[in-house]
Formats: C-alpha cells, sequence, structure tokens
C-alpha cells in the first residue's frame, strides 16, 4: 500500500489554481481542452473511489467541458480528498473491484488511479503553466504500471503509441514518453 494523498493533494492545488481564462486551453491529451480534462479528473475521482469501496458505477463517462460543475475549484479538492482517504483502508487494495467497466484486483486498481492522477496532473500542470513535481515512491509505481502497457493497449483508449525519449533521460521524462506524451509539450 502507498498514499495517494500527496498526489491527490498537489492535484488540488493545481486545480483551485486553474483561471477562467484557462479552460479552453489545449492540453497534452489532442482531444482535451482544460475543461475537458478536469471534467476528466472529476469522473476519475469518483470512478476510482467507487472502485476502491467495491461499489459498481454506471455511466461514469467523462471528458467534456459542458459537465464540470461550475463550484469545480471547490468540489474537485473535496472529492480528491475522499479519493485518498478511501484507498487508505486495506479492503480497497484486497479482492477484485471494477473500473471503467474493467475488472480489476484492488491492488492495480489503485496503481491505475495513481497513475490517472499523476499523468494528469502533468498534462493540466503544463497547460496552465504550473509547477508539478512526483513523488519519488509514486514515480516508480506510475513507471511500473506503463512499463506493464504493451503496444496491442495503446490504441487511445489507455494510451496513445509510446513517445521516443533518450534512455538517459530523467525517469518521468520515460514514464511520459511510455505513456504516449511528449515532455517537451508546451501551451505554445
Amino acid at each position: 500500500m502507498y498514499d495517494l494523498g500527496p498526489a491527490t493533494e498537489q492535484m488540488a492545488a493545481l486545480v483551485r489554481n486553474v483561471s477562467d481564462g484557462d479552460l479552453k486551453a489545449p492540453t497534452p491529451c489532442p482531444e482535451y481542452t482544460v475543461g475537458d480534462l478536469l471534467d476528466h479528473i472529476n469522473g476519475l475521482s469518483v470512478a476510482f473511489t467507487m472502485a476502491a469501496l467495491k461499489t459498481p458505477l454506471e455511466g461514469a463517462g467523462s471528458g467534456d467541458a459542458s459537465r464540470l460543475p461550475l463550484d469545480f475549484r471547490e468540489s474537485m479538492p473535496a472529492r480528491l480528498f475522499e479519493l485518498a482517504q478511501v484507498w487508505r483502508s486495506p479492503d480497497a487494495w484486497e479482492g477484485m473491484t471494477a473500473a471503467g467497466g474493467v475488472d480489476l484486483p484492488g491492488e492495480v486498481a489503485a496503481a491505475v488511479t495513481l497513475d490517472e492522477i499523476v499523468l494528469h496532473g502533468w498534462d493540466l500542470a503544463r497547460a496552465t503553466g504550473q509547477p508539478f513535481e512526483v513523488a519519488p515512491e509514486h514515480l516508480e509505481v506510475v513507471h511500473g504500471f506503463v512499463s506493464s502497457i504493451g503496444p496491442d493497449d495503446r490504441d487511445g483508449s489507455l494510451f496513445g503509441a509510446a513517445v521516443e525519449v533518450d534512455s538517459n533521460a530523467p525517469l518521468f521524462d520515460r514514464v511520459l514518453g511510455l505513456s504516449g506524451r511528449n515532455p517537451a509539450w508546451s501551451v505554445g
């Protein structure tokens, strides 16, 4: 078990600092504006909270800025806090659960949760010009997860095609490349 708290706290801080002017800005996820990305983060926060609680969730689609709550700067940090809290229970890590219509072991769901928070945290930080850091223990988990995704699963539904990154680059840059992101991406 590891604590998702530091990653969710950082994400909450990023969310609180998004300006209204940022909402239509592009992100490293080509199909998402910042508003779309925020809705996706909001949706995954709910989905993975329910996964930790072993409570099936139907229809948790996300990635549409028109569904973003008006109070997202307050409601999303509260959801992220709850997400970290439920994953602190050993029961969340045991047995099977489901997220996004996929059945998976609790410990794998935890890794996917962390992966989503870290990678989309970087996406949001880059798109809005905010600083971003990853705790070394979280980086190792995310690296292990993205490294486990084979080329056949890089069809855009989870990750896009890997981006080539120098083998001597920092580990987080290599993780970004494995996740289909260009570590050098910037708004403009």
